[in-house]
């Protein structure tokens, strides 16, 4: 059997100094040889993997034969977001991690085969037969332009309100361009425009228009996928100091608003040194976008080992491929002031004691610090949600549940609030873990419930 296919990579000393895309595509051939690896399997534990379902084996049969575009058809059934999906979604945990292949080689490698079709084709627009009914959709992220689609598709006009100036939540400002090139990003946005959906940015809905208004204009139903924006902080001395920020506005300033740019409206302070504190994602994002800016020593600092980190394998390689240094086993303790400006910080030097609810080793204080030389901090512990839409909708009488922490609470099956006709799916919810492929789905099941009970009106 052929080996795993490997898409080439840009030189790490290279590529630390560019947003350019880390990765390239598949080729053709290489995409043929991947998709021959494919066992077919008569119970493909990969779609079970996949948390939209897209049917795996059927579109990589499709590479195999030459069919790109069939191959694109398949996916589209399912997933409207493949050249996304394909390059942020941990694969590794999902559709390839339950890959019979993967028992005893190496998994297909489904992500690199899916962006490869998504970025090889396009939407076919069929007949919409209009319903006459009326959708509005609150966020332009994963959760909100899923359901707008299947919407859609079912002939529903759905309005789209975005709080930014530019389309895609979270995709956009939260995700930087050397993992997901805009360019792909718009594609995707531009065939929701070509099916119909109308998209008004600038709009904050709790603000600038409440659920309740939306409801009086004549909205038959509505889903609210506002993300988690609110960020988590550590709660020590010292964070309010010139020079911390949270991992979304520092990631918001650079992808969104090219805070890094010369003769920006909106700069950004690039000191010497930087420390990010947590182990996901989004800390390898800010790590790996603050060695491109300027950065001369770059730390990801987390609590655990290395074992712990949440993280995606590929993003943790990429990282310390481009020379971010990692700190093990530190929790924050204290951030120094001199003359309201971050002088470094005093770390606790953590062991790892019992399992935690989470099933992961707690740390446990060993009584010691350190400091570290610093001259930046970026938080990224996480994110609520934005309490703005839930508090409009308690002021307006709305019954909304939600609970301790801000989260709407809602129907697993089908994204149901306790507010009539009102939806919610994504990072607003809590619904587990918050990846890009996980709010497609919660989506996916408020939109068929939307058309379930749009049909009965």
């Amino acid at each position: 059997m052929a080996v795993r296919q490997r898409q080439h990579e840009q030189d790490p000393m290279i590529r630390r100094t560019n947003f350019d895309a880390v990765e390239s595509n598949l080729t053709d051939e290489q995409a043929k040889i991947e998709a021959s690896r494919c066992l077919n399997c008569k119970n493909p534990k990969c779609v079970d993997g996949c948390p939209v379902n897209i049917n795996i084996p059927a579109f990589i049969k499709e590479i195999k034969e030459g069919n790109i575009e069939k191959a694109g058809e398949v996916i589209r059934e399912s997933s409207l977001l493949p050249s996304v999906c394909g390059r942020v979604c941990p694969q590794e945990r999902q559709c390839e991690g339950k890959c019979i292949l993967g028992i005893k080689s190496e998994p297909i490698a489904i992500g690199a085969l899916e962006r490869y079709v998504g970025d090889a084709t396009n939407i076919k627009i069929g007949e919409i037969k209009e319903t006459g009914k009326k959708v509005a959709i609150v966020g332009s992220g994963c959760a909100g332009i899923t359901a707008a689609a299947d919407l859609r598709k079912a002939g529903h006009e759905v309005v789209v309100f975005e709080a930014l100036h530019k389309l895609g939540g979270v995709l956009r400002y939260g995700i930087p361009p050397f993992r997901l090139p805009r360019t792909f990003l718009d594609k995707e946005i531009k065939n929701l425009k070509d099916m119909g959906v109308k998209f008004i940015t600038n709009v904050v809905v709790g603000k600038s228009i409440t659920i309740k208004q939306l409801e009086e204009d004549g909205f038959d139903a509505i889903v609210i996928g506002s993300g988690a924006g609110l960020p988590k902080m550590m709660g020590i001395a010292g964070e309010n100091l010139n020079g911390v920020f949270s991992a979304n506005e520092f990631l918001t300033r650079v992808n969104l608003m090219q805070a890094n740019m010369e003769e920006t409206p909106t700069p950004i302070r690039v000191g010497e040194k930087v420390a990010i504190i947590g182990g996901g994602n989004v800390a390898m994002d800010a790590a790996r976008v603050a060695v491109r800016i300027g950065f001369k020593e770059v730390y990801i600092v987390y609590r655990r080992t290395e074992t712990e980190l949440p993280a995606r394998l590929e993003e943790i390689r990429h990282a310390k491929e481009e020379g971010v240094i990692f700190k093990f086993l530190h929790a924050p303790k204290e951030i120094y002031n001199k003359d309201g400006y971050v002088a470094g910080m005093q770390f606790e030097i953590m062991e790892l004691g019992e399992p935690d609810e989470s099933g992961r080793r707690k740390p446990v204080s060993t009584g010691k610090t350190v400091d570290l030389d610093v001259d930046t901090v970026i938080v990224a512990l996480g994110t609520g949600p934005n309490p703005t839409i839930q508090a409009s909708m308690l002021r307006d009488n709305m019954k909304l549940e939600t609970n301790p922490k801000g989260y709407i609470i809602i129907d697993a099956e089908t994204g149901a609030t306790s507010v009539d006709k009102v939806y919610a799916g994504g990072d607003v919810a809590p619904t587990g873990s918050s990846t890009a492929i996980n709010a497609m789905g919660a989506g996916k099941r408020a939109a068929k419930a939307i058309n379930e009970y749009l049909e009965t009106i």
